[in-house]
């Protein structure tokens, strides 16, 4: 009977219901039964598996949501790894992104300011506050990320944003939109706050960032902050934040081209 920890954060108890349902539509027709655990110290979901399909229904785990490598020992350098920012101290050269590694003891991978200067301004020496701002960094965003460096007997992991993260940024550049990215909340709950609030036909498409994470695009004209006062009372657990393409395009300038090519 395995014991896995899932690459998706719970934020509140009563989630638990919509994980085990996603659980069995993800796993539907194999044999295998599944149990809820709990969490981790930071809300990565925690299962157990048995049944004659477990090492299937791993694989399908591992795909649909993904796995943590749980220990530092599992984690390769080079891979391309899913994971959660940490809360943000602006006041520091990095980002810090949980990529459920916790035993022996905790470990982050850690983006330096240099990286992301290189990755989202073409090297331009901005504060990491500035990129903050500008790319809508916020705790517990999901973010896709590739390994470069790591010392296990420092317990150290250094990253940087994968290509496949920096095609979706300027994706989201590309089209104009705002995108409203709310942090803690299902696909269903995001649904129903948008229509009790009647700004459900304002809205483009709703894209799943993670199970309780989504990016809400909103049609073009649309300003994605004015949308937070009235869905946010259905919301009250969910944490909100916009990227707002504008001001990318409006701060870079001609250099805008580097962040929107293909």
């Amino acid at each position: 009977m395995p014991t896995v920890t899932l690459l998706s954060k719970v934020y509140v108890d009563s989630q638990m219901k919509e994980v085990e349902n996603n659980l069995k539509l993800i796993l539907e027709g194999l044999d295998v039964e599944t149990e809820t655990l709990g969490t981790t110290s930071r809300g990565l979901l925690q299962i157990s598996l048995s049944g004659e399909d477990e090492t299937v229904a791993l694989r399908y785990l591992a795909g649909e949501i993904g796995l943590c490598p749980t220990d530092l020992a599992n984690v390769a350098k080079f891979s391309i790894v899913k994971g959660y920012l940490n809360r943000i101290d602006r006041n520091a050269s990095e980002l810090r992104v949980d990529i459920g590694v916790f035993q022996p003891a905790q470990v982050d991978a850690v983006i330096p300011l240099s990286t992301l200067q290189a990755q989202l301004a073409d090297g331009r020496k901005l504060a990491l506050p500035k990129l903050v701002e500008l790319f809508d960094f916020h705790e517990n965003l999901p973010l896709t990320i590739k390994i470069y460096d790591m010392n296990k007997e420092n317990g150290t992991i250094e990253a940087a944003l994968s290509e496949g993260q920096l095609a979706l940024y300027r994706s989201w550049t590309k089209s104009l939109l705002d995108r409203l990215l709310i942090l803690g909340a299902s696909f269903n709950e995001v649904l129903v706050a948008l229509k009790r609030a009647h700004y459900d036909r304002e809205i483009a498409k709703i894209e799943p960032l993670g199970m309780f994470e989504h990016a809400v695009a909103c049609k073009l004209g649309t300003d994605a902050t004015g949308l937070i006062p009235k869905i946010g009372r259905n919301l009250r657990k969910a944490g909100f934040s916009v990227y707002n393409p504008r001001k990318i395009m409006n701060f870079f300038g001609a250099d805008c081209g580097l962040l929107i090519s293909s």
